[in-house]
């Protein structure tokens, strides 16, 4: 018998993909490898989240938003040619912002398919 899942595994779930994908990007990322990436991140947080029960819904979506949050901060810089860094300066905030509204809609259609499997 398996032990229910506890916020601090699906943290150390979330950090051991978050390690593997520093590797990955380690030489640079596109932006399909990062879509990739933030598919996977959020997949593996709501499938470890939908099982604990010490979190209302709210919270749980909270926790893969903020995991979400920290893969565009530690990779999509580098998704991004040198010579678009200026516009990428200005556009930043506002694409941060549309790539977190994003995946809070994916959380919800991935929260579906995993309880479907």
């Amino acid at each position: 018998m398996t032990a229910e899942p506890t916020i601090t595994t699906v943290a150390a779930q979330i950090n051991a993909f978050l390690a593997a994908a520093r590797e990955q990007a380690r030489d640079g990322l596109t932006w399909a490898e990062f879509g990739r990436l933030l598919v996977q991140l959020l997949h593996i947080a709501v499938s470890g989240l939908d099982a604990v029960a010490t979190l209302t819904g709210p919270q749980k979506k909270e926790v893969a938003l903020t995991a979400a949050a920290a893969l565009f901060d530690s990779f999509a810089d580098k998704a991004v040619p040198v010579a678009a860094w200026p516009a990428w300066v200005i556009l930043r905030p506002a694409i941060r912002l549309l790539i977190l509204s994003l995946a809070s809609g994916a959380v919800e259609a991935l929260l579906k398919i995993t309880r479907s499997e």
